[in-house]
């Protein structure tokens, strides 16, 4: 029961998450870990809440695409995965009020998107940008957080998004493949945020960084391009889900914190292990 509820919420993806709020964070100046650990709870358990609603609500398709996940072999009961859903939206909503008004109101509207995505926007050409709208709210969270002003994180909040729009409209097509098309324009988009995050003359933290991000997320990209069946397309999905943490890691040492890139990698570390036993998609 435990390991199917782990593949519920996607446990290894989960470790992609706390990143997004250290590189908010940082770059709006603040960062102290007693601060800034309830909105990292908060954003956890929106995110869980995201992928329990995410297969209540596609209970249906993956009965017929992906009839191994919780769901559909009976493991976990629709209901129940509809109540986590909810009562980790309540929890994540309930840890942000406890912090600084402006944080509390990024969460609301994170739930909001991850709500309306899970049970309308999915399966619409908006999807992909309701997602990474509700991964660039979850750097600005990290931002509010501190109680400054989270607009100075804008620009890894655009970043971080920008790279989520890529891998979403890429994880279309991971059940069946797709166009060679698809995973093309992922890798067209990985090389460019990395060159952006590289500089011209990046200093050593940032640009490891970088590379890290890079290595993570372009050799399987350039081989579902290669060959864009659905196997190769999904390993592409893992991939760019796991080149968040590195990315995550180069956003934190621009803005002066390069103290964060070994942490992060060594989460990249255990998100590549645990889904060597859990999918993360």
């Amino acid at each position: 029961m435990t390991r199917a509820w782990v593949e519920l919420l996607r446990g290894p993806a989960a470790l992609t998450v706390p990143g997004d709020l250290v590189a908010g964070a940082v770059t709006a100046g603040g960062g102290r870990p007693r601060r800034l650990a309830p909105a990292v709870a908060s954003s956890l358990c929106l995110y869980w809440a995201g992928m329990a609603l995410n297969d209540w609500a596609d209970r249906d398709i993956d009965a017929r695409e992906r009839p191994e996940r919780p769901l559909p072999s009976g493991r976990i009961r629709p209901a129940a995965a509809f109540a986590a859903a909810a009562g980790l939206t309540a929890t994540g909503l309930a840890l942000a009020a406890t912090g600084p008004r402006q944080a509390f109101a990024t969460a609301t509207a994170i739930a909001t998107t991850v709500w309306a995505y899970d049970l309308g926007l999915k399966h619409t050409p908006a999807g992909p940008a309701a997602m990474a709208t509700a991964r660039g709210l979850n750097v600005l969270l990290g931002a509010a957080a501190t109680g400054r002003v989270p607009g100075r994180a804008l620009a890894p909040a655009a970043l971080t998004a920008g790279h989520t729009l890529a891998v979403t409209a890429l994880s279309r097509h991971e059940a069946h493949g797709g166009p060679r098309t698809a995973p093309l324009a992922t890798l067209a988009a990985t090389a460019a945020i990395g060159t952006t995050l590289a500089g011209r003359r990046p200093q050593v933290p940032v640009g490891a960084g970088a590379a890290a991000y890079l290595l993570t997320a372009v050799p399987p990209l350039a081989r579902a391009t290669r060959r864009p069946s659905g196997e190769r397309v999904r390993g592409g999905v893992v991939a760019g889900l796991q080149a968040m943490v590195p990315l995550q890691a180069a956003l934190a040492a621009r803005a002066g914190a390069p103290r964060a890139v070994p942490g992060l990698l060594l989460m990249l570390a255990a998100a590549r292990r645990l889904s060597r036993k859990v999918t993360p998609t």
